[in-house]
């Protein structure tokens, strides 16, 4: 076989191993990670995103709260309400919370 028609081949091998391991990755993630569902009433922390200036740079907080679950819909959002009672006028996506643990 020449090395032109290596070289022919060599994109499809590659292509084919890209295929592959995309598709095995979320199935080897399912496996080992152990779905924990959040319920109305849990403690929950909210992930804080964006480009927000903090003086403390890096070492600023990544999560706000806690924050309890007062409503969950089917789509994936969860209406919060913080310790004293005042609610979030906004869902948040349940992708962004961890459960908060006493």
């Amino acid at each position: 076989m020449s090395h032109a028609t290596m070289q022919k081949h060599e994109p499809c091998n590659h292509a084919n191993h890209a295929k592959t391991s995309k598709g095995s990755t979320p199935a080897l993630f399912k496996k080992w990670v152990k779905p924990r569902p959040l319920r109305i009433g849990d403690l929950v922390l909210k992930v804080i995103k964006g480009l927000i200036r903090d003086p403390r740079g890096k070492f600023r907080p990544n999560w706000s709260g806690p924050y309890f679950i007062r409503e969950l819909t089917p789509e994936g959002a969860a209406w919060l309400m913080d310790l004293d009672g005042n609610r979030f006028s906004e869902p948040t996506n349940v992708d962004q919370l961890k459960r908060y643990y006493v």
